[in-house]
């Protein structure tokens, strides 16, 4: 099975980065406004206090856009996570639909969602305490009922599925 990685995950690494360089910004940017409201009323009009004006200005305008970035890349995120729980949820419709057209006892499901986990034979009759032969024998009744040969092309199967689907969706459209 896979491990949860300790940490943030790529897209929230991202925003913690977009947030960390926006607060920094903001810290910049307030004691630039001090400095050149401080300037601008002791030496009004002179060519450093107006580069320091628009230095200012553009480092405002770079807290706005990080934070623009920011907020599209979190929108982006919340899609991505709202697509991956429908592929997730589709997914486990179409073997669960599928394991009942295949007639498959209770005991066959579970050993065929975890052959579709991608764990190994010993470690599928450790999880459900049961005998390696016991489990190897579900297996081939599994692939016999699916009318495949083996694990990869019980995989395949429902790999394939989703790809058609995807497939024929995408060139409709």
């Amino acid at each position: 099975m896979k491990q949860k990685r300790a940490g943030l995950q790529p897209g929230q690494r991202q925003i913690a980065a977009l947030s960390a360089f926006m607060l920094l910004q903001s810290v910049a940017a307030a004691f630039f406004v001090g400095d050149v409201f401080w300037d601008l009323m002791n030496d009004l009009g002179s060519p450093h206090s107006l580069l320091e004006a628009f230095v200012v200005f553009v480092l405002i305008s770079g807290i706005f856009l990080a934070g623009w970035q920011l907020k599209l890349t979190m929108h982006r995120m919340q899609y991505q996570e709202r697509a991956l729980a429908t592929a997730r949820g589709e997914l486990s419709g179409i073997i669960e639909t599928q394991f009942t057209e295949w007639g498959l006892t209770p005991a066959e499901r579970d050993v065929g969602l975890l052959a579709l986990k991608g764990l190994d034979l010993t470690t599928i009759a450790q999880m459900r305490g049961a005998a390696q032969g016991t489990v190897r024998a579900q297996l081939t009744k599994i692939y016999a009922k699916a009318g495949v040969s083996g694990r990869h092309q019980f995989a395949a199967w429902f790999v394939e599925d989703l790809l058609d689907e995807g497939l024929s969706t995408n060139q409709s459209g």
